[in-house]
């Protein structure tokens, strides 16, 4: 994969993640061209399902750069972000040595001290991916995906890293970056971040695209579908998401009904609300939303307000 360069303007980055299959606004292209310029990570805040993590993917794809991510839980540990020894070979190594195969820390011929210098090296370091990404030899993109599920424990140790791009390990001591990660963080707001974090990231709110918006989107990416079925089908989600949901359907939801109700041959929306049923396991994720989007409810969201109405008229897209 060969290393695009950063281009000199926001424009520029617009475009070329216009390339890589994302339709950046002038905010989120802006954002992104900033954190390469700055060296800075870029904090994201959205609902879920506004495209956070495809914003990581596309500058990944237009950047030309390999994506690393670390998708955040409850517990998550240092063994799992960042690195543990492999010991298991370090084991072998003992074995080895005590044995008088001639390995590398028995040719060194200095005991102990040098066995245990020898342990304790990169060569049997096994990195997670903060630690790859800091240690890669290319730039990366490095994805922190939601951030607000692990524990305050784990934003702390995060700051090191994300201010002077190093890792310190107690047996090694601190290891810098041989090239520095673009690094994306989503937060999908369950919890409060801490002041520290956000000091020193750029952020970014990432709320629901506009209608126009999301329409210029579902027909860059569903080119083969009619005009007047996007048009219709936005609207519909766009009315959908104004619902009580458990899960409300975000842009992928809707680039995937798309393409279901293209398959099924349609130029627009049917307005038999039981036909429009079956498709909405594309949009409705939980059993609650299923059986709470009722036919009649269906009825309704087809014959609310037309295009134009919603939002004035769905015309350019900025």
């Amino acid at each position: 994969m060969s290393q695009a360069p950063v281009p000199p303007s926001p424009q520029g980055l617009r475009e070329q993640l216009f390339g890589a299959g994302y339709i950046a606004d002038e905010d989120v292209a802006s954002l992104v061209w900033m954190a390469l310029s700055l060296e800075r990570p870029m904090l994201i805040e959205g609902e879920a399902g506004v495209g956070k993590t495809a914003i990581a993917a596309a500058c990944a794809r237009a950047l030309g750069r390999p994506l690393l991510r670390l998708q955040c839980y409850e517990g998550l540990d240092l063994g799992q972000a960042v690195y543990e020894w492999n010991y298991s070979r370090q084991l072998l190594e003992i074995r080895l040595t005590e044995a008088g195969s001639g390995s590398a820390a028995g040719a060194a011929g200095s005991g102990q001290e040098a066995l245990r210098s020898n342990l304790f090296s990169e060569a049997f370091l096994l990195q997670r991916p903060l630690l790859q990404a800091i240690r890669s030899e290319v730039p990366c993109v490095l994805l922190i995906d939601e951030i607000d599920r692990a524990d305050e424990a784990f934003e702390a140790f995060l700051l090191e890293m994300l201010s002077e791009f190093q890792i310190s390990i107690p047996e090694l001591g601190t290891l810098s970056a041989r090239s520095k990660p673009l690094v994306v963080l989503t937060s999908n707001g369950t919890r409060d971040l801490s002041d520290a974090l956000r000091r020193r990231c750029l952020f970014h709110y990432l709320d629901f695209p506009s209608l126009a918006r999301e329409m210029h989107i579902v027909r860059t990416l569903v080119p083969e579908a009619a005009s007047r079925l996007v048009e219709e089908a936005v609207a519909f989600v766009q009315r959908l998401r104004k619902e009580d949901l458990d899960k409300t359907p975000g842009i992928a939801e809707t680039l995937d009904w798309v393409r279901v109700l293209f398959k099924l041959g349609l130029q627009e929306l049917p307005q038999d609300p039981a036909l429009l049923s079956h498709s909405l396991a594309a949009l409705l994720k939980t059993r609650n939303d299923r059986w709470g989007v009722t036919p009649e409810r269906v009825a309704k969201l087809i014959d609310g307000p037309r295009i134009g109405q919603d939002v004035g008229v769905a015309g350019g897209f900025k």
